[in-house]
């Protein structure tokens, strides 16, 4: 089953989100989340992809226009098999810069 931590800015990030943008980020992490403990690569539709410039960073499309979430994987948790996921940054395009 896949662990995961949040980064402070993700948090962050997270609380100033409305309610309707947290159901739609939260589907995502459970097709995300399906997918990881399937052991297959993330569906094409959550368009996970490496994060141009950031090496052992992913980009999670969760809105077409402007839903990212950024993330990179972590040691796996003693105990607890399966990949473990840092949340980074939510947010819109700016969580880029």
């Amino acid at each position: 089953m896949p662990t995961y931590d949040s980064d402070l800015l993700f948090d962050n990030d997270f609380k100033r989100m409305s309610e309707a943008q947290r159901e739609r980020f939260m589907r995502a992490v459970k097709f995300l989340v399906e997918d990881l403990k399937a052991g297959r690569l993330p569906r094409g539709g959550l368009r996970v992809k490496p994060w141009e410039g950031h090496p052992g960073h992913w980009e999670l499309t969760w809105e077409y226009h402007d839903g990212r979430a950024l993330f990179r994987y972590g040691d796996e948790i003693p105990g607890k098999p399966g990949p473990h996921i840092i949340w980074e940054r939510i947010g819109g395009h700016e969580i880029l810069d």
